[in-house]
């Protein structure tokens, strides 16, 4: 008896963590293929269409839809989620392939209110989730290569707000890096090591507004040759 439970708890642990990995690699395979595309797609003179299949249309719309949230239901974001956020930040580019990236992944009330403290402090304390990207130095490139770090801990933060906006959730980038005051005051706050340098603080959550995404399509940015 006490076998046959095991087996059924061995059972549904293996299909949860099967399911879980399909469907991280169909958000993730979903958000690459549309970096790609929306490169060239976007870079096209005005008057020529792309024919979209379905999946590119939703990939294309999750990065034009993506939005800042800045008010969240009093609703939790689930566990399983929360993991395909953070994956998704570690499939982002990244130089020499070194990964500098460190997440601080804030769940319990009382860990994300000791970020609320002057301006935004408000908006902090109504967030059900704080991720907190940072670059690890100890595994940063040398020398002037070591700025690096700021791209790749970057695109690792693009990842979560697109995957955040995917998942039916909402978030805002909320800048620390280059500013020493909010660095040191994050650094203090969490007692983050001497290594980890916060680049900034996602803030997440069910939406508890729907704002409109802001069209920043200027032709005049874009040098065609």
């Amino acid at each position: 008896m006490q076998l046959r439970i095991f087996c059924n708890f061995a059972n549904d642990k293996i299909l949860n963590n099967l399911y879980m990995k399909k469907t991280m690699k169909k958000l993730l395979m979903l958000m690459a293929g549309i970096t790609m595309y929306a490169c060239s797609a976007t870079a096209q003179p005005e008057g020529e269409g792309v024919a979209l299949t379905p999946e590119q249309q939703a990939a294309y719309q999750n990065i034009m839809t993506r939005t800042s949230i800045r008010s969240w239901k009093d609703k939790a974001v689930e566990q399983d989620k929360v993991e395909m956020l953070v994956r998704a930040g570690m499939a982002a580019p990244t130089a020499v392939n070194r990964q500098p990236w460190h997440f601080v992944v804030l769940i319990k009330r009382e860990s994300i209110d000791l970020l609320a403290t002057g301006r935004g402090g408000g908006m902090v304390r109504k967030a059900p989730l704080a991720i907190v990207v940072c670059g690890d130095m100890n595994k940063a490139l040398e020398g002037p290569a070591q700025e690096f770090w700021v791209q790749d801990a970057s695109a690792a933060t693009e990842n979560i707000l697109l995957a955040a906006n995917a998942l039916g959730l909402g978030a805002v980038w909320t800048g620390a890096y280059p500013i020493t005051e909010r660095v040191n005051g994050i650094k203090e706050a969490l007692g983050l090591s001497e290594n980890l340098v916060p680049l900034c603080v996602i803030l997440i959550g069910y939406p508890n507004e729907n704002p409109e995404p802001k069209d920043k399509w200027k032709p005049e940015n874009v040098t065609y040759k």
